[in-house]
């Protein structure tokens, strides 16, 4: 309320002497989106208004979180936040911006327009000349500039080791592309908000968790039931990852894409019903492995228990791209490509289960059937190949405990970096192939 008096103070005073910013189109404009945010919470409003010369903040510190906030967020919640790591002096910048807004926001709603426009004309200290408004003091054009000083280099030293706990994932993603490893678990500064993929994912892993929980043992005589019940998981796991998804037209189409995939599930595990009965023993499992004092954490899909044998079965739900082929995955898993299946098999022998399969099971795209990728311990792949993972996960694990690594090599191959959500940070990403020139 003080603050409103004294404002009511200064208005009174700038109305009666005309000290007043001249009606310049850049004057009007700015006073337009101020007053457009103020009476409908319009984002875009906001943003021009800190891109604006007016707003007191740097040219690029404005784009940088007009860039941010367009990804998503809300721009005066983000700078409460301080999401961007910035230099005192532009952080206490864009703190006053926020303050400011809030000050507009708290003007009397019985404020008449050109009471309204002169307020925020005193709120932004615009009762000056127009000519003097700025976002930074300017020195006087001499004709001249002195030299900065060059900071001293600083000497090259490791990468600070990495928490205790490590993951399989995340070892897939160094051994893929050690840039993108350092820039989601190091570089805190370039932030992954996710993308509609990753939200499909989620939303089809939780349907089936769900799914599983009630139908651990699927049978002909439930598949009425089944698949109304599918159904409905789908829909209820869609619409709890609904923030995921950028636009409405995207959501809808996601949700229809996992409805046609999740009847085409349902075809799968009738089939499985007739050829090999299994029993569902546990749904999202913890799996951890304490591998020469690398804690390693993980959750496994789905773990099966054969009703014949009695056998194990370790189960991913894949909704990306995956091999497309037994042989294949093998390779992978012997070239130290992939370390998921590896380490929940570790984990679960270690448990005291007999694993005898390793299994993909592919999601993605609604048009195909449901054909898994099942991996037979000792069969496709042999014992001694899953325990070399073993050792290279420790290496690796080392490796990026020790503190010493100084460059993070970018892949070679363009293809995860179309996914990738990094990419724009990257500099030393490979072109794409379509636009390398040829001799």
């Amino acid at each position: 309320m003080a603050f409103i008096r004294s404002l009511q103070g200064r208005l009174v005073g700038a109305l009666t002497s005309g000290e007043v910013v001249p009606d310049s189109p850049r004057v009007r404009s700015f006073l337009e989106d101020a007053v457009q945010w103020l009476r409908t919470a319009s984002q875009a409003a906001l943003l021009r208004l800190l891109r604006s010369p007016y707003s007191g903040v740097d040219h690029d510190v404005a784009a940088a979180y007009a860039t941010l906030v367009r990804r998503g967020g809300v721009l005066l919640e983000a700078i409460d936040r301080g999401q961007l790591a910035l230099p005192p002096n532009d952080r206490d910048a864009v703190l006053q911006f926020a303050q400011r807004m809030r000050r507009i926001r708290a003007l009397p709603e019985d404020l008449e327009s050109d009471a309204l426009r002169e307020a925020i004309r005193a709120v932004f200290d615009l009762t000056q000349s127009e000519d003097r408004v700025s976002r930074a003091p300017q020195s006087a054009d001499t004709g001249e500039f002195a030299l900065a000083v060059a900071a001293p280099t600083e000497d090259p030293r490791g990468v600070p080791a990495r928490p205790k706990h490590f993951s399989a994932s995340a070892l897939n993603m160094y051994v893929e592309c050690a840039r993108r490893w350092f820039y989601k678990y190091v570089c805190t500064a370039v932030e992954d908000r996710g993308s509609a993929a990753s939200a499909y994912g989620t939303a089809f892993h939780l349907a089936l968790e769900d799914f599983h929980g009630e139908f651990p043992r699927p049978t002909h005589n439930e598949e009425s039931a089944m698949r109304r019940r599918v159904g409905e998981f789908v829909t209820w796991a869609f619409e709890r990852n609904r923030p995921g998804f950028g636009t409405r037209v995207e959501f809808e189409l996601a949700v229809r894409r996992a409805q046609r995939t999740a009847q085409r599930y349902v075809d799968w595990l009738l089939v499985q019903e007739k050829e090999a009965p299994f029993e569902v023993l546990g749904r999202e499992v913890a799996a951890e492995l304490d591998l020469e004092g690398r804690a390693f954490i993980g959750y496994i899909d789905r773990l099966d228990r054969d009703v014949r044998s009695g056998e194990v079965a370790v189960v991913d739900y894949k909704t990306g791209s995956i091999a497309t082929s037994v042989p294949e995955y093998a390779e992978r898993v012997r070239r130290f490509r992939d370390f998921q299946l590896p380490f929940y098999y570790l984990a679960r022998t270690a448990a005291g289960d007999k694993v005898t399969k390793l299994v993909l099971i592919p999601l993605k795209d609604a048009l195909l059937d449901v054909r898994p990728i099942v991996v037979h311990v000792g069969r496709n792949i042999e014992v001694r190949d899953l325990e070399r993972s073993r050792a290279r996960m420790v290496e690796l694990s080392d490796e990026l405990s020790s503190g010493t690594i100084e460059h993070f090599a970018p892949t070679h191959d363009p293809s995860p970096c179309g996914y990738c959500a990094y990419a724009i940070a990257c500099a030393a990403r490979p072109s794409p192939e379509a636009r390398r020139f040829g001799s």
